[in-house]
């Protein structure tokens, strides 16, 4: 088998509200899909959302760089997958969020291939129960503590809390949540690097009496070897996000015992070949794990969620951003149920593709 034709498009899509973070305010989803065509007429989806503050990619520069990643692997065997990584990476460094689309394309090909959904192929159980939490997007301590009642309203068991302002705005916000909807629900937050070192000391702290499970990345990403004074100082558990790429970010985090868990993103880590080896690192050194992503739509999240049901470890699901999007596009794909049950299809491959009338409106790059 060999690829013969790949086709990247331009995908925005509009949020159904502005979804703010500290790192500034989104009102899109603007992603880039990736199709791979084999000469066997087998096609492969993949999807990424680039994060110009994240991964310093934007939806045209990942498009772009998509052109010459295309010619690298036209003509190359698809289900040697690591063969096709070692030909990207050759190609550029980093560019993560666009090498993760590809990679996904590949791993939809290979388990179609071979017959079985991808959970299956990555070795995992399609029987594990995963529920998604729900994300509060940055905003006064009233709005914030409204939409908490409302995500709980909806039946979703697990509320995330975007911070990382000044530490009293901070504590603010989550005084106004619980205050809303109690004590039991559990609560993480989520920093995105909002902090100073000190800050966070503080903050985390303070934060300590209201039952928070996990703080995602407290501090700037360059400042990861200050994240074992964090760590040791603060009373809730550490979630490496922005600081975790690939698994060389993953042995360097381990090293410095810096964390307790992982926030896994294939826009991050490449894609799923990446993906498997920090989950390795992170299961022999006992790092408890997240997978989660950026405003991608169902189809790479399906992708996310197939490779969440591999281990044990990996305990917490961050798979509400397609829900937060006006159109969706997929075919198949996983689906939504009550309290955000989030189920996988049980076909062979991916098991989910973005329809061809929604393609042929968008802006497209071919290589063939």
């Amino acid at each position: 088998m060999t690829i013969t034709r790949i086709e990247i498009y331009q995908c925005p899509i509009r949020l159904h509200e502005p979804f703010v973070i500290s790192l500034g305010p989104m009102t899109h989803a603007e992603n880039v899909l990736v199709v791979i065509t084999t000469d066997t007429g087998m096609k492969g989806f993949g999807e990424c959302s680039p994060f110009l503050t994240i991964n310093g990619e934007a939806m045209d520069s990942a498009a772009m760089m998509g052109r010459y990643l295309g010619r690298a692997l036209k003509g190359k065997d698809p289900l040697d997958i690591a063969d096709c990584e070692a030909a990207m990476d050759r190609v550029v460094y980093g560019n993560y969020s666009i090498k993760s689309a590809f990679d996904i394309a590949l791993y939809d090909i290979a388990s179609q291939h071979a017959g079985v959904p991808l959970y299956a192929f990555l070795g995992g159980d399609g029987s594990k129960v995963m529920y998604t939490d729900y994300t509060v997007g940055l905003g006064s301590p009233e709005k914030m503590a409204v939409d908490a009642g409302l995500i709980l309203e909806r039946g979703f068991r697990f509320v995330k809390v975007k911070l990382g302002e000044s530490p009293d705005d901070d504590l603010a916000r989550i005084h106004a949540i619980r205050e809303r909807i109690g004590m039991d629900t559990p609560l993480c937050i989520d920093a995105n690097q909002g902090w100073g070192v000190e800050e966070a000391i503080a903050c985390l702290r303070s934060l300590d009496p209201y039952n928070i499970h996990y703080c995602e990345e407290p501090i700037p990403r360059w400042l990861y070897t200050e994240l074992p004074r964090v760590r040791t100082a603060s009373p809730i558990p550490l979630m490496a996000d922005e600081s975790l790429s690939d698994h060389h970010d993953a042995k360097r985090l381990i090293d410095l015992e810096a964390c307790q868990l992982f926030n896994l993103k294939l826009g991050k880590s490449g894609g799923i070949f990446k993906a498997l080896k920090i989950i390795e690192l992170a299961e022999r050194a006992g790092i408890g794990m997240q997978v989660g992503g950026f405003l991608e739509s169902r189809l790479a999240f399906t992708a996310s969620a197939h490779l969440a049901t591999i281990s044990k470890h990996i305990r917490h699901f961050d798979f509400d951003s397609p829900l937060m999007i006006e159109e969706d596009p997929v075919g198949g794909g996983i689906t939504y149920g009550e309290n955000g049950l989030v189920s996988l299809p049980d076909t062979p491959g991916l098991g989910a593709w973005v329809h061809e009338e929604f393609l042929r409106e968008l802006v497209r790059v071919v290589v063939e």
